[in-house]
């Protein structure tokens, strides 16, 4: 039995690509995988209803400003390593894969120092501090697009391969009848918009959408993925507005990739698990990006590049309107000649399955008799 650990999590961006590829390896019989994550937050239930084995370590944020938060994270990384060293010490598997995350790192330094093989997988087009230091001990360095290689230090470049980012196999074999008999909606109904707020939401996103709601409504059945935090609020203000076009859900979750294939056109966050998964299904993108302080701009990073790629529209800083937003919508509503373009580039960076090309490549890393990236 060969035994693969994963590390990552902290978000469903760093722990749903990572099932994906955890699913490509369990095809094998004989090989059992285990997941390393924070012991807070909602990374235990992720992974365990997923039917893998779950070990929770204590997670500290690595920041690279002043925080007092700062030292008593230092205690809970410190604590981490020696929660991961005893952990791989125990299970000897053959290999580490890490799909990010801050909680990725002290499983990653523990690995080297037990000579266990690591590899990390970057989805964002600049890499985060975490994949830079998983990068100095990785034996190989996976990453979702051409350009973060350029991010990459000189020893770093010699090791990385571009994979594409994992998605579930789900998207692939996705059903837009599935979708629409999900959200109750005929086939003769009007094409759907569907907003992705996130698993926690997005309170810029599910704001502009209230503020242009009647405007969308006239055209498309606005599906709208709330985020719990922000579900009730926004379903008491649209009561009794008569807006028979307008669903909110709070998370949708095993319907995801049902409701994604029956719709029209995506208004998203464009963190690089979203754009990727409409990738997949070849959905033209309005991407409204995180910005300012508390990010690094990793998500205007991931926009830009499918905006460039004619997939997707962008609407940062002052644009960022709910006019601008909803006569984009509009005029891409209006176009099946645009929206067909847009999709086309999107299913055309997809490529072939990227949780496929991984599994591969990590088997061939622990036994190098098979094929794989290298």
């Amino acid at each position: 039995m060969t035994t693969i650990v994963f590390a990552g999590g902290g978000t469903g961006g760093h722990i749903f690509p990572g099932l994906a590829v955890a699913d490509e390896l369990r095809k094998d019989p004989d090989t059992r995988i285990l997941w390393i994550g924070s012991s807070r937050g909602l990374d235990r239930s992720l992974v365990e209803g997923h039917g893998i084995e779950f070990r929770g370590i204590p997670s500290g944020k690595l920041r690279r400003y002043f925080s007092l938060q700062n030292i008593a994270d230092l205690f809970r990384i410190v604590a981490g390593f020696f929660a991961a060293y005893g952990i791989l010490r125990k299970e000897r598997p053959s290999l580490l894969f890490s799909k990010g995350g801050f909680v990725s790192v002290p499983p990653c330094f523990a690995a080297k120092f037990l000579k266990i093989p690591v590899v990390t997988h970057e989805c964002d087009v600049t890499p985060g501090l975490a994949t830079r230091l998983n990068s100095r001990v990785a034996q190989a360095i996976f990453v979702s697009f051409d350009e973060t290689i350029g991010y990459l230090g000189p020893d770093q470049k010699k090791k990385a391969f571009v994979t594409g980012n994992p998605v579930r196999s789900g998207f692939y074999n996705a059903s837009p009848r599935k979708g629409r008999a999900f959200l109750g909606l005929p086939e003769d109904s009007l094409p759907i918009l569907f907003v992705q707020g996130g698993s926690l939401g997005a309170k810029q996103v599910n704001d502009l959408i209230a503020q242009c709601l009647d405007r969308l409504c006239s055209r498309f059945v606005v599906v709208h993925q709330t985020g719990a935090a922000h579900f009730e609020e926004l379903s008491r203000s649209m009561e009794g507005a008569g807006r028979m076009n307008y669903k909110p859900f709070p998370f949708i979750k095993d319907e995801m990739a049902d409701v994604l294939a029956a719709s029209s056109l995506v208004v998203a966050r464009s963190g690089a698990n979203t754009v990727w998964e409409c990738a997949a299904l070849g959905k033209p993108m309005i991407l409204i990006p995180l910005e300012g302080s508390g990010t690094r701009g990793d998500q205007v990073d991931n926009a830009r590049f499918f905006v460039q790629r004619g997939a997707a529209v962008m609407l940062t800083g002052a644009d960022a309107t709910a006019e601008n937003l909803a006569s984009a919508a509009e005029r891409i509503g209006a176009s099946e000649i645009l929206r067909s373009d847009m999709g086309c580039n999107a299913l055309s960076l997809s490529g072939a399955p990227p949780a496929s090309v991984i599994a591969r490549s990590l088997r061939e890393i622990i036994n190098p008799s098979g094929g794989g990236a290298r």
